[in-house]
């Protein structure tokens, strides 16, 4: 009778194997059998065979009697991490996409290396849809067939299919109808890649995630093969699953397909496996997630288990070799503590806990074992806390030294579980791992310390009992039909889908709910994300000679048409010395701009959106691939320009999650600027301006200036980010040729000019409507201005002012001084460090295209305030019970300090001053999106520009009044002070 299940993990130094019968799982031992560690072999399948044997005769088991096996391993993601060329193949990427995204091509932000041994082929046809399901434009057979050409002269096999909101595509319209085409074409042999079968909406991201999967594949079959050839020595004729990296099982034949989504299922599988462990799996009903921190020998990794069972998913992106991706993985934090962790002591007394360890040679090295270096087990076997070597090589330690160096074992837990949480109250712990001895009975914060039984194998036993899933992930309209209703249709299509999978029916449930509303559309759409999961069935289908490709992969070494690359040639540049780095101004005073200028830039964009703008790091990589397609970037001053010069206005209006799909092309600003050309009857400008420096619209002029060579002046029309596209200083002072006549563009033919509106609101409500039907997203271009106007209603040298902001934050990383970092902004801009603290609360809502709400800091505790980051001599000091409120519009509008037991609100900033929330950690800006619990962050306040804050035009445009705050008086945190120019200085 088939019925004990096998769990494989397999590690980077060691593989565990563990057998388990599902029956006896309410038991003290949890069904555990037996279990083994061995080392990990360089064939991974050596060592799988190996544990396998072991547990079957420790248990004296028969091969027949396992149901399945489940392995977990790191071998596909180690191949990319070592950028392995005898491993990665290289790839033709194909994008649907009609005219957009050739601004920011494949393989844009992959490592230099990575992207030489990978990159084979780039191209583009037509096709791609929009986010409401409409097509872009058809899809061409005939540009498929150029495409195959092309691809069958280079030789290549593995190919992505990459095609706009792809994920949306649920007919099969899109990705699937071009894989088919060429399948037909360049015959069976080829790999398809669909990039809706890896990632999530985000193109970059899951077209990234898409190529390191066909990079992957070869070697991936070949591997999985290697599983199979082992279940045959082993005489198993059970089915192999491979763990995901959400924690869920795939079949041996769907991984050999999707390698990528198994490339770090070894943290999940310790959290399933703590929880299998702990017998949490069988008390439903209770609701409450639970962290689990598994403690190494040098790291200690924690994550948060959800009362699903299931693990908390990581941010909307993660790096994998520094390539950004978004498929679903597990949020796991890492700190430097483990069981042979050093101690010191510092001249002030303080105890130094790591970051350095002892790591494996702890048995030599260590003082109990007869070692000379003190470390974190020493400590707590001097404590009498546990028993381990010899106790009285440690007996003569000082114990105030002992317990100083306990208490600082304890904060390093206290303070990574506290970020870790979602809530403030006290969370259950689960701990795993060897060093799990240096962990103490109760922390701050925990209402429990749970240590179940088999813990230094829970990553195997959690591949053991790992379930089954399904996801769903798409955009909806909600006019038609109410929310809820839709809801109710795709929770059932995920239960059927997860069934069809392999999931038992009666223990298949949703596990995982998302509504996420997409702000700046009218069409009331939301986004949907629904997962269900069950138990593996008992009878599930054999699959072990499933994997579709017909060929035979022996132990041969992959020739990825590359020559062997030189590590000498390949070795990553010099990384700029901050403090010595000089712009390059060229004679006639024109700023030449460099990719370390324009990270700079882009950085203090994101400080100057004041939470909203919009990220600029894709428009960052869009002007980055300009200069290294031979372009310039140039900026100049508007003293050195003719006064009647005109100044192009350009910039994006549309959903933030359309731009993260249907990525500019090149052509939607143009086609804008054309048809405003011909209406207003202008022939040509001399360069171009942003409307607002904040975010990814202060990237776009320059991108514009790149492509047509022309030169962008150093302002901007707003000095910061406003959520109105009328709150720019023309508009809010109604000259001539502020705010119409405008054109919008789309950049697949649809262009519009609307010549005259009664007001800003007029044209705002006029110009979303039209973008909504053009797709939500699409180019704007204001009436171009003369040079005068841009000095006399713009606000000057904001280009140079976002350059010293991220040079001010390159400078803090580079000294290894975030908490600096506040210092640096204020000395370039009069304001106020307003608050330090931790999010304890957000609360968001969508209201009229706009993402309204607030977040909530509180104070932290003296012990936090001295791991925190960018603290400054700038900062208010409030007492314990204060919270600092920041409400936002998108962008945020003011702030107010509360403090328990009085109804009083302190307002300490609001617009026009800016308002930016710094993460504390990293010294970088936070986006109004990114707020979440438990980050430490720092609020500062800049000055406003004057023409906002000392006119009355200025105030009523971008006060506390324009935002319906009539009982808020403005009062501002410093002077404003006028930028220096970059040229000025450098010139």
């Amino acid at each position: 009778m088939m019925k004990y299940r096998i769990g494989v993990d397999v590690g980077g130094t060691n593989t565990d194997g563990v057998l388990i019968d599902p029956t006896r799982a309410a038991e003290q031992s949890r069904g555990v059998l037996a279990f083994h560690k061995v080392p990990t072999t360089v064939n991974v399948s050596e060592g799988i065979e190996a544990a396998i044997r072991q547990v079957l005769h420790s248990s004296a088991s028969d091969p027949s009697e396992v149901a399945c096996v489940s392995i977990g391993t790191t071998a596909f993601i180690n191949a990319v991490l070592e950028a392995d060329p005898r491993r990665l193949c290289k790839v033709a990427v194909i994008r649907i996409c009609g005219p957009y995204t050739r601004q920011a091509p494949p393989f844009l932000d992959f490592p230099r290396r990575l992207k030489r041994l990978m990159d084979g082929h780039i191209g583009y046809i037509d096709g791609g849809i929009e986010i409401d399901g409409r097509p872009i434009v058809p899809i061409s057979e005939e540009q498929i067939q150029g495409q195959c050409e092309i691809i069958k002269s280079k030789g290549l096999s593995n190919i992505v299919l990459s095609g706009v909101f792809s994920p949306l595509d649920n007919g099969g319209t899109n990705e699937y109808a071009v894989r088919d085409t060429i399948v037909r074409i360049l015959g069976p042999a080829v790999n398809v890649v669909c990039s809706r079968d890896v990632g999530q909406l985000g193109l970059i991201e899951r077209e990234n995630a898409s190529i390191l999967n066909a990079s992957i594949l070869t070697y991936a079959q070949r591997t999985i093969r290697g599983f199979s050839r082992a279940m045959l020595a082993l005489n198993i004729a059970a089915p192999v699953y491979i763990t995901q990296n959400d924690g869920s099982l795939t079949t041996a034949a769907k991984a050999a397909k999707l390698p990528i989504r198994t490339f770090a299922s070894g943290p999940t599988n310790s959290m399933r496996g703590a929880s299998f462990l702990a017998g949490l799996d069988h008390q439903r009903g209770v609701g409450q997630p639970a962290i689990v921190i598994d403690v190494g020998g040098t790291t200690t990794d924690i994550g948060v288990l959800l009362p699903t069972g299931y693990p908390r998913q990581a941010a909307s992106y993660i790096e994998i070799a520094g390539v950004r991706t978004n498929f679903a993985m597990a949020d796991v934090q890492s700190i430097a503590l483990g069981g042979g962790s050093k101690i010191r002591q510092a001249d002030s007394g303080a105890i130094v806990v790591g970051p350095d360890s002892v790591g494996h040679q702890i048995q030599s090295e260590g003082m109990v074992f007869g070692g000379n270096i003190l470390t974190t087990t020493d400590i707590i076997v001097a404590a009498g806390k546990a028993r381990v070597g010899d106790p009285s090589t440690v007996s003569h330690l000082d114990r105030t030294l002992v317990e100083k160096s306990i208490a600082t074992i304890n904060k390093h837990l206290e303070r990574i579980i506290d970020r870790m949480k979602v809530s403030p109250e006290d969370i259950n712990v689960l701990l795993v791992g060897g060093g799990g001895i240096i962990a103490p009975d109760k922390l701050s914060g925990v209402s429990q310390i749970i240590r179940p039984p088999f813990f230094d194998v829970a990553n195997a036993v959690g591949a053991a009992m790992a379930k089954v899933s399904y996801e769903i992930d798409t955009i909806v309209e909600i006019k038609q039909k109410p929310l809820p209703e839709i809801m109710d249709k795709l929770k059932s299509l995920a239960i059927e889908s997860a069934i069809a999978a392999g999931a038992e029916p009666s223990s298949t449930r949703i596990v995982e709910v998302n509504n996420l509303p997409v702000n700046y559309v009218t069409n009331q759409s939301t986004r949907v994300i629904i997962k269900a999961a069950g138990d593996l069935s008992p009878s599930p289908t054999h699959i072990l000679d499933a994997v579709e490709s017909e060929r035979r992969y022996g132990d041969e070494v992959l020739d990825n048409g590359t020559e062997p690359i030189n590590e000498h040639l390949e070795a990553p540049e010099a990384p700029v010395d901050v403090n010595t780095y000089r712009p390059t101004i060229r004679a006639d005073k024109v700023w030449v701009l460099s990719e370390i200028d324009l990270e700079w830039i882009g950085e203090g964009c994101n400080i100057l959106g004041a939470g909203g703008g919009g990220p600029s790091y894709p428009a960052f990589l869009m002007v980055r691939q300009l200069l290294r397609e031979g372009k310039s970037i140039l900026v100049v001053d508007a003293e050195n320009v003719p006064e009647d010069a005109l100044f192009a206005r350009c910039c994006f209006m549309g959903s933030p999650s359309v731009s993260s799909e249907r990525i500019q092309g090149g052509v939607e600003i143009p086609a804008a600027m054309q048809a405003l050309k011909q209406f207003m009857g202008f022939d040509d400008f001399f360069g171009t301006i942003s409307d607002e420096i904040g975010g990814g619209n202060g990237i776009q002029p320059l991108i514009m200036s790149g492509m047509l060579g022309k030169v962008t002046i150093d302002a901007d029309l707003m000095g910061r980010a406003y959520p109105h596209m009328w709150q720019s200083l023309p508009g809010v002072f109604g000259i001539e040729n502020g705010l119409f006549p405008v054109a919008l563009a789309d950049g697949v033919g649809n262009a519009l000019v609307m010549g005259r509106a009664r007001d800003g609101s007029a044209v705002e409500t006029v110009l979303r409507g039209a973008c909504t039907e053009m797709g939500s997203k699409a180019a704007v271009t204001f009436p171009p201005l003369t040079r005068l106007t841009c000095q006399k209603y713009g606000v000057a040298h904001t280009v140079s002012q976002a350059w010293r902001m991220g040079r001010a934050v390159a400078l803090r990383r580079q000294q290894s001084n975030i908490r600096d970092v506040v210092a640096g902004l204020l000395e370039l801009q009069n304001g106020a460090c307003l608050f330090t603290g931790k999010i304890v609360d957000v609360r968001r809502e969508v209201r009229k295209g706009f993402t309204w709400g607030e977040v909530v800091i509180a104070p932290l505790s003296n012990d936090e305030l001295e791991y925190t980051g960018a603290i400054s001599t700038h900062q208010i000091t409030y007492g314990a019970d204060a919270r600092l409120i920041v409400p936002f519009q998108n962008e945020n509008i003011y702030a107010y300090v509360e403090t328990s037991g009085s109804e009083a609100k302190e307002i300490v900033a609001v617009v026009p001053d800016l308002i930016t929330v710094l993460d504390s950690q990293k010294g970088v800006a936070l986006g109004t999106p990114d707020y979440r619990y438990g980050l430490r962050v720092t609020v500062i306040a800049l000055a406003g520009d004057e023409k906002w804050s000392k006119t009355e035009a200025g105030l009523n445009g971008g006060g506390p009044k324009a935002f319906g705050l009539d009982d808020i008086l403005y009062k501002s945190v410093g002077e404003y002070k006028e930028p220096r120019g970059v040229i000025e200085e450098y010139a």
